[in-house]
């Protein structure tokens, strides 16, 4: 029998948390334009500690590293009470996308693991096979059920709201180079089967930059089950800017489960950012990629003081009861994301 079937369900994000999830990065060359391992490590630790005051935070990374990630998240002053660390070792940093998927059991309040397929978006940065591993890791390490997603899907790739309705883009989901071998109405059907949601939103495409393809997560982001924050471009010269606005107006026109239209909050994309000579030309930088933890919003600062300011306000006033923070989060998005991305929540 599938999630679904057994009555469980993926909680919104908004709901109570038990911790959040992060993957260590992995001590190599290949990441960040060649920035030293150390002014990547401190800016995890700055997260882990920023997360820490809110909930517990759980990392995977294997066991010969743990001594320095603790030595690490003590000196950016984490609350080492909620600091937890599992032997799962892993090829990169992207958690959202190669962690568990966590369903909630709508009677008995149990939390299940959905182990979907990893393949590093579509193949492009090999390996990827302990990533692939993780969601088994972690069911086994914390005693969960566990059921078999059946398709390759990335957590950035899926937005879900607490009434059963899922945000997605055709530019992930519908490329060959995920489940070349699945329909659309295949994978709507595994879904609704495995995440208990029973309505998909398409919209086409991500913006530029974007190595997943085109991750939800950079684009629109559920605030309530009636509202919606959207990014939009108002500079006519970027790229992004009819990508958006097209994803605007198909937003529009989406319905709420209880009838009428989304309520569309938008929110400004930063100025462009650029790594001269870096692999990506332009950056996928996003304000919309916050995380969410229980009281607070953690949300992505890219060194422009009244971009970063509208931003923070604009979170603030959605979520007047949460405490919002900003981290500087521009050394992360030369990889392609930032808090959403390297952050995959745990329900309570």
């Amino acid at each position: 029998m599938t999630a679904a079937q057994q009555g469980f369900a993926m909680p919104a994000e908004w709901a109570i948390q038990e911790a959040i999830w992060l993957s260590w990065p992995v001590a190599d060359e290949r990441h960040w334009a060649g920035k030293k391992q150390d002014v990547i490590g401190q800016k995890f630790a700055e997260i882990t500690a920023a997360i820490s005051h809110f909930e517990p935070v759980r990392i995977n990374a294997p066991q010969t590293r743990h001594q320095a990630i603790r030595a690490l998240c003590e000196a950016a002053k984490c609350n080492l009470r909620h600091l937890e660390l599992y032997d799962h070792p892993n090829n990169d940093v992207w958690c959202r996308d190669h962690g568990p998927i966590y369903v909630k059991h709508r009677d008995t309040g149990e939390v299940a693991v959905v182990d979907w397929g990893f393949n590093a978006w579509g193949g492009k940065f090999p390996p990827w096979n302990l990533d692939d591993a993780i969601p088994q890791r972690v069911a086994e390490s914390l005693e969960m059920k566990r059921f078999e997603g059946g398709m390759i899907l990335e957590g950035g790739a899926i937005e879900i709201n607490s009434v059963g309705q899922l945000l997605t883009t055709e530019a992930v989901l519908l490329n060959p180079n995920r489940n070349p071998h699945l329909s659309r109405g295949d994978i709507e059907e595994l879904l609704c089967e495995g995440l208990g949601v029973n309505e998909i939103l398409w919209l086409k495409s991500g913006i530029e930059g974007d190595d997943t393809d085109g991750h939800i997560d950079d684009l629109v982001r559920f605030v309530s089950d009636s509202a919606m924050l959207a990014c939009v471009e108002k500079d006519s010269a970027s790229p992004n800017q009819k990508i958006l606005a097209e994803n605007f107006s198909t937003l529009a026109g989406f319905r709420k489960t209880t009838g009428g239209s989304f309520d569309l909050i938008e929110m400004h994309m930063p100025e462009a950012c650029e790594v001269p000579g870096w692999r990506l030309p332009v950056l996928p930088a996003s304000y919309v990629n916050y995380l969410l933890v229980n009281h607070g919003v953690i949300v992505p600062q890219f060194r422009q003081k009244k971009n970063d300011q509208r931003a923070l306000a604009i979170i603030q006033e959605i979520f007047p009861e949460r405490e919002v923070v900003g981290i500087d989060c521009l050394d992360l998005v030369e990889e392609g994301g930032t808090l959403h991305c390297i952050s995959q929540q745990q329900p309570a």
